[in-house]
């Protein structure tokens, strides 16, 4: 006797994999270009600090699930979980994006968010002796010139890891869209 879906890997990779791609788009495409064109810069600036620990904390984690709950399939004699993930089968094919998502979910929670978070107090501090915002017209001090630099050499490189992100799950999805297709061509 079959044994429930429930109590099968599957689902819970497939919805962990889902969360993790919508979540992708969702806030690299509409939310935070949607948040940055209609609240004034300093409610944009709060709502990303607030939602970035999440968001990054997401595309680290759900990829270490979706390494937990990999699907195996018996007939290709591929094991579930860990296991099958590393088999030499579904190195590149599986194992290798899920390790660039993890990568950069990583590096972008526990380094580039607390060093872009600490360039954005600095511009606080520099704008308050500057008497001037760091995104009011210039001319600006050398101090906050070097500020405004940093932060955008930072937050491009967050915005690069996040885009290897999002193409790694777009590249996974079609993995598992080729490993249904191989199940249900052979059910055939």
């Amino acid at each position: 006797m079959a044994s429930s879906i429930f109590f099968s890997v599957a689902p819970y990779h497939i919805i962990t994999y889902g969360t993790l791609l919508g979540t992708s788009f969702f806030h690299s495409f509409i939310n935070g270009p949607v948040m940055f064109k209609t609240v004034e810069r300093p409610v944009f600036s709060s709502m990303q600090q607030a939602l970035f620990p999440i968001y990054f904390g997401i595309q680290t984690a759900a990829p270490v699930l979706m390494a937990l709950t990999f699907p195996g399939n018996a007939l290709f004699g591929l094991s579930s979980g860990v296991q099958g993930l590393v088999n030499q089968s579904q190195r590149y094919q599986s194992l290798l994006p899920m390790g660039v998502m993890f990568v950069t979910g990583v590096t972008n929670l526990f380094l580039l968010l607390p060093l872009v978070t600490g360039v954005m107090k600095e511009r606080r501090g520099q704008a308050k002796r500057d008497g001037k915002e760091w995104d009011a017209a210039g001319p600006h001090s050398d101090e906050m010139q070097a500020l405004n630099k940093r932060f955008g050499m930072l937050h491009g490189i967050s915005s690069l890891l996040n885009l290897g992100t999002l193409i790694a799950a777009v590249a996974y999805g079609f993995t598992l869209g080729g490993r249904i297709q191989s199940i249900t061509d052979r059910a055939a």
